[in-house]
């Protein structure tokens, strides 16, 4: 069976937290801090899904070491 739906490439906050497990705070404190990425159009805020992967790829590396 062909996946004929297409791969997201921005999501919105509930989502993101859920994607990552990560909680809505912290979310929003790694946005301040530049380690997520973020995308506003009018009022509504997209977490690229890249930038999410970059997060956990570092903090992958970061335990690896």
């Amino acid at each position: 069976m062909i996946d004929s739906e297409p791969q997201r490439i921005s999501v919105r906050i509930r989502e993101a937290c859920r994607m990552t497990g990560i909680g809505r705070s912290k979310l929003y404190e790694l946005i301040g801090e530049g380690e997520i990425e973020v995308v506003k159009i009018g009022a509504m805020t997209l977490v690229p899904v890249a930038s999410l992967r970059k997060l956990i790829e570092r903090g992958t590396r970061g335990a690896e070491e």
